[in-house]
């Protein structure tokens, strides 16, 4: 991947070939998996050229970075910046929008973007209310956009940052502060683009953190996904077995387990949140159902019509449904679950239109 700021190439993050195959039962040839790309290490910035072509209209580029922003800021607005590694797509880039984000920074394939792209897409994007940053809890993406945070404040921008922990298999309850951001981040995104839209940055944070305390999602995969560029897939299967509680990125889970069927993956998933968050009968709650990116819609609809189901048999309220794919890991199969519980404020901001080309709410 090209480095933008410095004109340097940097290698893919190193995937050992062999390292999951040896868990596969009998030979298994790996091959070179075929993706429609160029050269691997323009990817980022040729995806971002395919999108402005399409919707340039209301979006440009930052100069010299992998970044994206609005060309609509309102003067004033809290600006909301999201990121992270690129390979999720259309989180993050793509959810920019009215009553979303404001601008969003990109770094190689699930590799965070570096400070100064990050600085410098914040830069493009304040309009005088000050910034949010929105991203998962990962090592990399802390580092580089606390680094940018504090330059930003040298100059005077006021910064908030809230991540997204939601992956419950990812660190036990009492390390709640350590799990990574998964596919809630979609979720995330809706309540913070409309609190940023609405109010200041002190409060737009608040509300933003108070949905983050009530978000919780986990997650299971099929089959690894392959960066462009590798040889292999992130990690290979047995035919009979799947990776339980995986992250975004292909990290490992926590357990292999044996194939089961949607309907067994989704009361474990629905018991696993319920045990840990506490919903419990007479409380609202939003979900998703997230693939990872060759789950198909088929696939994904069938656990949500379980979810439904046993959340009714629960007695928890149900104020909204999304399936689809909005967090992927490039072709990755699995998918996870996510809920959150919602009280009359979090609801407020969650039933807000939004619009951007991935996604969108009409008016409830």
């Amino acid at each position: 991947m090209k480095d933008q700021i410095l004109g340097e190439t940097s290698p893919d993050p190193e995937i050992a070939e062999t390292c999951d195959a040896k868990a596969v039962e009998g030979p298994r040839e790996i091959r070179w998996k075929k993706k429609l790309i160029n050269d691997p290490k323009d990817v980022v910035k040729e995806e971002a050229e395919g999108f402005l072509a399409a919707f340039g209209k209301w979006y440009e580029a930052v100069p010299g970075v992998n970044g994206l922003v609005r060309k609509d800021i309102p003067e004033g607005k809290t600006a909301l910046v999201v990121g992270g590694g690129s390979g999720h797509e259309p989180m993050f880039g793509f959810f920019i929008g009215e009553n979303l984000a404001d601008a969003s920074v990109s770094g190689n394939v699930f590799t965070s973007p570096d400070p100064v792209s990050i600085r410098k897409t914040a830069e493009a994007a304040e309009r005088g209310g000050g910034v949010m940053f929105l991203y998962g809890n990962y090592a990399g993406d802390v580092m580089n956009f606390d680094t940018a945070a504090a330059e930003l404040e040298k100059q005077g921008i006021p910064v908030r940052t809230i991540l997204v922990r939601d992956d419950i298999a990812s660190a036990p309850k009492e390390r709640s502060r350590d799990r990574r951001g998964i596919g809630g981040d979609a979720l995330m995104l809706k309540i913070a683009g409309a609190a940023c839209a609405c109010l200041d940055l002190s409060e737009a944070a608040r509300v933003t953190q108070k949905a983050a305390d009530q978000l919780y999602t986990i997650g299971v995969g099929l089959e690894g996904a392959t960066i462009p560029g590798q040889r292999s897939p992130i990690f290979t299967l047995p035919e009979d077995e799947m990776e339980y509680g995986l992250g975004i990125h292909g990290e490992p889970g926590v357990r292999r387990v044996k194939m089961r069927t949607a309907d067994e993956i989704t009361e474990d998933f629905v018991n696993a949140i319920l045990a840990d968050s506490g919903i419990a009968a007479g409380d609202t709650v939003c979900t998703y159902v997230n693939g990872l990116g060759s789950t198909t819609l088929m696939e994904l609809m069938i656990m949500n019509r379980r979810l439904a189901a046993l959340l009714k048999e629960k007695g928890i309220l149900i104020h909204d449904m999304d399936v689809n794919s909005y967090v992927i890991t490039q072709e990755m199969a699995g998918a996870s679950i996510s809920v959150m519980k919602m009280d009359e404020e979090l609801l407020r901001y969650y039933d807000m239109p939004c619009w951007s080309p991935y996604y969108m709410k009409q008016k409830s």
